[in-house]
C-alpha cells in the first residue's frame, strides 16, 4: 500500500531500490539533477530505515525484550500515521521531497525488520527475489531426474506457498493502496498504521509487566547476529 500510495502520489516507487539506483545513474547522464538529487536522498533514506532498524532491534535484544521486533513496528506505524494524517496539510512546493524521505525511511525499517524476523529469508519489498524463488521452487517439482541412485529433487510446497501469498498480498496491497489514495487520500494510510500497533502491543505490554514485577530475569541468552 505505501509502494503504490507513493507511486500515485509522487510517482516514485519507493521500495524498490533497485529502479531507484539505476535511475540515479539514468539521470545523472541526462543532466537532471533535480531527480538525480532525488534519487539519492530515497536510497540513503532507506539505509537509514534500516540501520535505525537494527539499532533498535540489537538495543531491545542485549536487554532481551519480548517487544524488539515490536519497537520497530511501533515507530513504523507511527510514522506511518502522521503521514497520512499529516500529508495533505503540507503545502510547500517541494513537498514530494518529504514525502519520498518519510516513504523510503518507513520502507527501510520495514524491509530490515522482516529480514530479522525470516532469518534473512524474505524481504516484503523485494518482490523480484520473490518470484526468483517461486520460479526455482517451480523447477524443482518439474524436474525428473533419470538417475537412478540419486536422491529425488523436492520442491518446499511450504515456502512455495507463502512466497505466492506474499507476492499475491503485494499486489493486493498495491491495488487497495492506489484505489484507496485515489478516493481517501494520504488518511488511508492511517487504517494499516492502526493494524501495525494492534500487532505490536501484545510483546509491549509483555514487557511492561515484566518491568513492572522486581527481581524476576529472563533467561534468554544473547547471541550476535
Amino acid at each position: 500500500m505505501l509502494n503504490s500510495v507513493g507511486f500515485v502520489a509522487v510517482s516514485v516507487y519507493t521500495s524498490h531500490m533497485t529502479g531507484m539506483t539505476a535511475s540515479v545513474a539514468d539521470h545523472l547522464v541526462l543532466g537532471s539533477m533535480r531527480l538525480v538529487g532525488i534519487g539519492v536522498e530515497a536510497i540513503t533514506l532507506f539505509v537509514a530505515g534500516a540501520a535505525t532498524c537494527a539499532v533498535l532491534f540489537n538495543w531491545g535484544r542485549r536487554r532481551h525484550h519480548e517487544a524488539r521486533y515490536a519497537t520497530v513496528l511501533v515507530l513504523e506505524a507511527l510514522l506511518i500515521l502522521a503521514f497520512g494524517g499529516l500529508a495533505d496539510l503540507l503545502t510547500w512546493r517541494h513537498r514530494d521531497i518529504v514525502f519520498v524521505a518519510v516513504l523510503c525511511f518507513t520502507m527501510g525499517l520495514q524491509n530490515a525488520i522482516i529480514t530479522k524476523i525470516s532469518a534473512a529469508q524474505i524481504r516484503t519489498t523485494h518482490v523480484t527475489g520473490m518470484v526468483t524463488d517461486i520460479g526455482i521452487e517451480l523447477g524443482k517439482a518439474a524436474y525428473r531426474s533419470r538417475m537412478p541412485g540419486q536422491p529425488p529433487v523436492r520442491a518446499d510446497l511450504a515456502k512455495l506457498s507463502m512466497l505466492i501469498g506474499l507476492v499475491s498480498l503485494f499486489f493486493v496491497g498495491g491495488v487497495t493502496g492506489a484505489i484507496g489514495y485515489l478516493g481517501l487520500g494520504f488518511p488511508l494510510l492511517v487504517a494499516p498504521a492502526l493494524v501495525l500497533l494492534a500487532v505490536a502491543a501484545p510483546p509491549l505490554v509483555a514487557d511492561l509487566r515484566f518491568r513492572a514485577e522486581p527481581g524476576t530475569e529472563r533467561d534468554a541468552p544473547f547471541t550476535v547476529a
